[in-house]
């Protein structure tokens, strides 16, 4: 029986073998490397040239065009990209514009000292952020399109595990950088953060050369027709309107109202519940991560601290968490992984509020970031993998885009207020705050599990 159960399990991590997923790998790099540059990395870079923490907090923002990039998910799904699309496919087309955009704003960040122009910091910032959002829908379109859903989950792990290594580099990497050319440690200068973002700029090469050599997944086009488009093209064809125009109509029915109307017709009063779920799942790591780094350089921690155990040991934990809930997804399902995820992502945040009552403790925190991290992962894996199920293929980037942006839309405005949470509150209680808010979601994903929701095939 045991003998059995170890195969089981074996084969079970067989699953990163494959490779469609193990192409993840680069595709996940591409992907995190702008994120923390424009939240994390930028509120360590703000708070050392002294800008207030409300600020800091009110800026954290700029990440809503995460949350609404469904908005134009339907451009990217169905817009074609003069000569680009022809040459490199749809996603390609899309995946290789976005990028050149995220390494020009990359370089006009490192250019701007936010202590002359914050203004154009941040401009540049949101740059980099719709862009960087641009390349998400992409991704996740080719990712959810390139294999059946039971691969999901491991997809979803060495995606994260790219993402995290591009992560280790935008964070850690930038900080080393800015700490080794920095004249005086003592002060803050300019200079050693336009090295660091600069080096990011060109490290947008791995992403651009990543997607000139990938191919399309093999989703032919007119599999793009669902029987949503065919209900309005019948309903059309009796319209005296002129051809093109009729052919426009069709087609922004398809790009912008079938989507939606899809989602709604599958899973019908349960939708609601499916959303809430989304909307919530990721609430206590959101927006405790706001604060994270304020925290740390309230508390003392160095530059090379911070890089070394939360950028870089902290990182790996998360990589481990993923690969843990890709395999629990495949052993245990989806759901129950769900849960566990929701559970522990709440309960380490409270390891916060003893870290904060001990001041500057390295060992305290390498043992905080390795639970909350390696929690993280777990959560994640799982939480793709549920999302990456939900979808129709006929319109994999706009349906994921709006659940992707459903996740971090209510978070990250909350999160918008918690350096004024802070401020007037302190950090323990905060951090206790977090903890609470994930209370709610372990409910949703209990109701959610009991709803059964079909999932459809992806092969």
């Amino acid at each position: 029986m045991k003998s059995s159960e170890s195969s089981g399990w074996l084969q079970a991590w067989q699953v990163y073998t494959h490779p469609r997923v193990l192409g993840m790998l680069s595709l996940g790099f591409s992907a995190g490397l702008p994120l923390l540059l424009i939240l994390g990395t930028l509120s360590f870079w703000l708070r050392e040239a002294g800008i207030d923490r409300a600020t800091i907090g009110h800026l954290s923002w700029i990440g809503l065009a995460y949350s609404f990039k469904w908005l134009w998910s339907p451009l990217v799904d169905r817009l074609p990209l003069p000569l680009l699309t022809r040459l490199l496919g749809r996603r390609r087309a899309w995946l290789l514009l976005s990028q050149i955009i995220i390494t020009v704003a990359l370089v006009g960040m490192a250019l701007t000292d936010p202590v002359v122009d914050l203004a154009q910091l941040v401009f540049f910032a949101l740059a980099v952020a719709f862009a960087s959002a641009t390349q998400d829908i992409a991704l996740d379109a080719y990712r959810i399109e390139a294999v059946a859903v039971e691969l999901q989950g491991a997809m979803a792990a060495t995606y994260q595990a790219g993402y995290r290594i591009a992560m280790i580099l935008a964070s850690a990497g930038v900080l080393w950088i800015a700490a080794s050319v920095d004249p005086s440690a003592a002060a803050y200068e300019h200079l050693p953060w336009r090295f660091a973002y600069l080096v990011m700029a060109a490290s947008m090469a791995v992403g651009i050369t990543t997607t000139l050599i990938i191919r399309e997944p093999d989703v032919p086009y007119n599999h793009l027709i669902s029987d949503n488009e065919r209900i309005a093209q019948q309903a059309l064809a009796t319209w005296n309107l002129h051809p093109r125009f009729k052919s426009l109509l069709i087609w922004l029915y398809g790009a912008l109202i079938a989507p939606f109307r899809d989602f709604i017709v599958r899973h019908g009063r349960q939708a609601l519940l499916i959303l809430s779920l989304i909307a919530i799942y990721r609430i206590s790591d959101v927006v405790m991560g706001v604060m994270s780094n304020p925290f740390y350089v309230d508390m003392g921690y160095s530059k090379d601290e911070v890089a070394t155990i939360s950028k870089v040991y902290g990182v790996i934990m998360t990589i481990a968490g993923a690969a843990i809930g890709g395999v629990l997804t495949v052993k245990l399902g989806i759901m129950r992984t769900l849960f566990l995820g929701a559970v522990l992502s709440a309960a380490t945040n409270l390891l916060f509020v003893w870290l904060a009552g001990r001041g500057h403790d390295v060992s305290g925190l390498i043992f905080t970031i390795s639970a909350d991290n390696l929690s993280a992962g777990i959560a994640s894996s799982a939480f793709i993998a549920y999302l990456s199920g939900l979808t129709n293929s006929a319109y994999s980037a706009t349906q994921y885009a709006l659940f992707s942006s459903v996740m971090l839309l209510l978070p990250k405005f909350i999160a918008g207020f918690s350096g004024q949470f802070v401020d007037a509150y302190g950090y323990e209680n905060f951090f206790i705050t977090t903890a609470l808010l994930g209370l709610p979601v372990l409910v949703l994903v209990w109701l959610a599990g009991q709803a059964k929701f079909a999932i459809p095939d992806k092969k």
